[in-house]
């Protein structure tokens, strides 16, 4: 389980998170929401120890998170970040290859071939493994670097807006496998959307921020409602049921 108590973080004296103290959910898929600035960015670092909070503990397994070793944390959570400075001159295949080196460095066994095929595959790449990544489009590279992070395969997945440059058909792909990773493999993921309609149907759980600090928590059918959304964003938004979904209208 990952758990943040009291949990303050600044840059130059400006508060970015503000003594955020929350527990998130075992095996769910959980949505981080909310506006620009609001913190979701900056808590997804912590929690990946990208950074370190100024002030408060954050606990992986109810051990805090500075206290574990480096290879042992990157056997238990996998980060996808929204900014990556990759060396151009390896293939795709190469690239999400870098998933198994907490486990095996660049001696891979069978199991960590096992899993970059599994990577591969989930993230439609077969036909572009040999590519090199600087001739891949926005999208595709995307995928890539969300393959290097299933790759990894921590029971802990967190991602930082991977939807970005994902086409409607990949995106929607995505989602249905995270979902079946929660169900069938047991994993917790947290999210970044931006796109609240995905968070509404498909998100277990989902944590909405709002200047710096938790807005508010619960389940997504608790949090999906036109008047807390329309709190949260400061726009109004309407709640419609389409096929058996919820559809958040914010078209105005």
């Amino acid at each position: 389980m990952i758990q943040i108590k009291d949990v303050h973080y600044a840059l130059s004296k400006k508060i970015i998170l503000d003594q955020l103290t929350q527990e998130f959910p075992q095996n769910q898929l959980i949505a981080l929401i909310g506006p620009n600035g609001a913190g979701k960015s900056s808590l997804l670092s912590l929690l990946g120890r990208l950074q370190k909070a100024s002030s408060g503990d954050i606990f992986i397994n109810q051990t805090e998170i500075q206290k574990w070793n480096h290879k042992k944390l990157a056997q238990k959570l996998a980060i996808l970040r929204q900014t990556n400075h990759l060396p151009l001159q390896i293939t795709v295949e190469e690239l999400i290859s870098f998933g198994r080196y907490p486990y095996s460095r660049n001696k891979f066994t069978q199991q960590d071939n096992t899993h970059i095929e599994l990577a591969i595959e989930a993230m439609q790449l077969k036909d572009m493994r040999k590519q090199p990544i600087s001739q891949l489009s926005g999208g595709q590279l995307q995928r890539a670097l969300i393959a290097l992070v299933l790759a990894q395969d921590t029971p802990y997945l967190l991602l930082d807006e991977p939807l970005n440059n994902l086409d409607l058909s990949h995106a929607n792909h995505f989602m249905h496998y995270l979902k079946t990773l929660v169900q069938q493999f047991n994993k917790t993921i947290i999210i970044v959307l931006h796109d609240i309609n995905f968070a509404a149907n498909f998100a277990d759980y989902i944590v909405a921020m709002k200047d710096g600090k938790i807005f508010t928590h619960g389940t997504t059918e608790t949090i999906i409602q036109t008047e807390i959304l329309t709190q949260i964003f400061e726009f109004p938004i309407t709640i419609h049921q389409i096929q058996d979904k919820k559809f958040c209208l914010y078209f105005t």
